[in-house]
């Protein structure tokens, strides 16, 4: 039981070193539990960057689901770029991070939206809660950056 107790605290000091975070808010003065803002830029098109924020509750076995996100252009995004994306319907999964120590991970996807030409982040969990799977999503649309390809005119 120590040695169970000493990888739970470990796992628990990894989490809380994350390089990625970029803010932290507690919830109040007598709760662990803090909302955590995470930041990523898509690996495929550095010119997107993503903030994620989710309750995280140190020492606690709790379902920290709830996650949001909201991803903008903040660089270059190019038609070499998005030629090298999965651009299935089920996009490819960008970000992934363990969310408790019961096996529940957010993973966010990248989903190409070729007819509105939209890059979509969805950020879900990977394990049902209440009865429903959390997810939120976000769009970068490509109008105006050197990505955006018009549409053919329909023909008749």
């Amino acid at each position: 039981m120590k040695k169970l107790m000493i990888a739970l605290t470990g796992v628990l000091l990894l989490t809380a070193c994350d390089r990625n975070e970029v803010g932290d808010v507690s919830l109040g003065l007598f709760t662990t539990k803090d909302i955590k803002i995470d930041m990523f830029t898509d690996p495929l098109i550095p010119g997107v960057t993503c903030h994620v924020a989710s309750i995280e509750a140190d020492l606690s076995l709790a379902d920290p689901s709830d996650s949001s996100i909201a991803c903008r252009q903040t660089g270059e995004i190019t038609a070499a770029m998005i030629a090298a994306i999965d651009k299935s319907k089920s996009g490819d999964v960008v970000f992934k991070k363990s969310k408790s120590v019961l096996f529940k991970n957010m993973k966010i996807r990248r989903i190409f939206d070729a007819q509105n030409q939209t890059l979509m982040y969805l950020a879900y969990s990977t394990k049902e809660t209440s009865g429903s799977f959390k997810h939120s999503l976000s769009t970068v649309p490509l109008w105006g950056t050197d990505a955006y390809q018009t549409a053919p005119a329909p023909t008749n």
